[in-house]
């Protein structure tokens, strides 16, 4: 994998860069839709790949373990081949779904027992076998694994997962010297900075994770119900510590906002459940706010969904019609919240990376926050 860091704007620290993996180039900053199954809820890879258009997905190694079972992935040729998918896939770790079994996991230096939430089977993650799940998923990047810790989180807690996720990473590291991808592809290791909200142990975890030299790095345990002042204020420390030359991901954040107030903290890659959740809710981002669809306003709205026409369901339908879908509880409805919101997302991140290139990102980013917090 290859990063080149083109510029950064004048009035913050939001960078444009480029990713190059085997599966080709990712324009940076840039948000990654989820695929938890091997499919972004609701969507065709052909409409993802042409009208959404993003430059890699996500996929769950926790959920894609349990079903279809890395067998089936390996017969398949990996995860590309078996969902058609030719750019760019990153796989997560595996801890922070661990992380919600809270009642159904135990947590030891070895790694995590848990139960399977489909028919409470009980499976072992180590570091190890975590990497050969991900192996065999044959994902560009792959994700060490840690432990998310919860929030609000004991300091001494905290302390003592923080330094048992850096030993997992050396476990990972040391695992991964030892074997070949699959798939004849190359996959990037990324480690994953830990440390709660507290800002000593996010800098004592940034220093430890920039000392290992991947060639990028995460930031994890953040977006997990702490406010937002204290996951910008996390990022930030970590930020000033992690490499330039190297790009980052903070894991599963979040809101547009969030995405904007976090990219002029230098941060590269992005990935959340909330434009596919939120979709599914009848919850429409767009940039004058939210709109939630299911309200009576719409009913004889027959302006189009979005008027900015970022994907084609933006214009072909209207407001009326689609408050008509979601009334009769039509999955087509679902469907089209879903392709607006992800075509949302992505317009944001380009957005964004022009106006870094431009030198003018800090003022259309003000505008930009000021205009979404508003409930249409």
């Amino acid at each position: 994998m290859k990063f080149e860091h083109l510029t950064t704007d004048p009035g913050s620290k939001a960078r444009a860069g480029t990713i190059t993996t085997d599966h080709g180039k990712i324009e940076t900053p840039i948000f990654m839709p989820v695929g938890t199954v091997a499919s972004v809820k609701g969507v065709h890879q052909r409409e993802l790949k042409e009208d959404i258009n993003p430059d890699i997905i996500l996929g769950n190694t926790y959920h894609l373990y349990l079903r279809p079972q890395t067998e089936i992935l390996k017969k398949a040729g990996g995860l590309h081949k078996f969902m058609n998918w030719d750019r760019n896939i990153l796989t997560d770790s595996g801890g922070y779904q661990v992380y919600s079994l809270s009642e159904r996991r135990k947590i030891k230096e070895e790694g995590v027992k848990f139960k399977s939430h489909i028919d409470g089977s009980y499976h072992t993650f180590t570091p190890e076998n975590v990497m050969e799940i991900q192996r065999a998923i044959g994902a560009d990047i792959i994700m060490a694994f840690d432990e998310c810790t919860p929030y609000p989180c004991d300091y001494k807690y905290a302390k003592r997962s923080m330094h048992m996720t850096h030993r997992w990473l050396d476990r990972c590291v040391n695992h991964l010297e030892k074997v070949e991808p699959y798939y004849g592809y190359n996959q990037t290791l990324f480690p994953i900075v830990q440390g709660s909200t507290y800002k000593d142990l996010r800098r004592q975890s940034a220093e430890y994770i920039a000392s290992v030299g991947a060639e990028g790095n995460a930031i994890g345990g953040l977006s997990v119900g702490e406010p937002a002042e204290e996951m910008y204020a996390m990022t930030e420390v970590v930020t000033e510590i992690l490499p330039e030359d190297k790009p980052r991901y903070l894991m599963g954040v979040g809101t547009p906002i969030n995405i904007l107030e976090n990219i002029a903290l230098g941060i590269d890659m992005f990935d959340c459940v909330m434009p596919t959740r939120n979709a599914r809710n009848g919850m429409l981002f767009t940039a004058h706010g939210t709109i939630n669809i299911k309200n009576k306003k719409w009913h004889d709205d027959f302006s189009p969904i979005d008027e900015m026409g970022i994907t084609y369901v933006d214009t072909y339908y209207s407001k009326a019609y689609l408050r008509h879908l979601f009334t009769v509880n039509e999955m087509l409805g679902k469907q089209i919240a879903t392709v607006h919101n992800l075509g949302f997302y992505l317009w944001l991140v380009r957005e964004a990376r022009k106006h870094i290139l431009e030198g003018d990102f800090t003022t259309w980013k003000n505008k930009m926050v000021k205009q979404m917090d508003k409930r249409l």
